[in-house]
């Protein structure tokens, strides 16, 4: 077991050196979690399964030019749309694509926003407006 953790601690670390070359104008660090930091940076946190998977991933969301949401909705798109680059930069770096993964890590995200969404009097979806604030239409008047 010690000798898997010493050879994915080299791959990942292989990769970052390769995504380092590939594309420069990113930086890569070490962090407490994975994450990317517009409009440049890249945080690799711990050294887990799948690392490898979340680096590409966190790449995707640098080479697609994710920025920042207006809307919870719009959360859930832009980490669709990394993973859909990870995979394609998954196969380019030949890291295995592991689809239970990578639709766990996106099911948190439609979790969280089923949840949100969720009004507490009532139980209905609620929608959201544009300035971000959630609306029940059971439990709010509109006249």
């Amino acid at each position: 077991m010690q000798n898997d953790k010493k050879d994915d601690l080299g791959n990942i670390k292989k990769l970052i050196k390769k995504i380092q070359h590939d594309y420069p104008q990113f930086r890569v660090i070490e962090g407490k979690k994975f994450a990317f930091r517009p409009p440049k940076t890249i945080i690799v946190g711990p050294f887990a399964p799948f690392c490898e998977l979340t680096l590409l991933h966190e790449l995707g969301h640098a080479l697609c030019g994710h920025k920042s949401f207006k809307l919870d909705l719009e959360r859930v798109k832009i980490e669709n749309e990394a993973w859909d680059k990870a995979k394609a930069l998954a196969v380019i770096y030949k890291v295995p694509i592991d689809e239970d993964y990578i639709q766990d890590e996106l099911d948190s995200y439609r979790e969280w926003l089923h949840k949100k969404s969720r009004c507490p009097k009532c139980g209905l979806t609620r929608y959201q407006t544009i300035d971000g604030l959630y609306h029940c239409p059971r439990c709010e008047n509109f006249t």
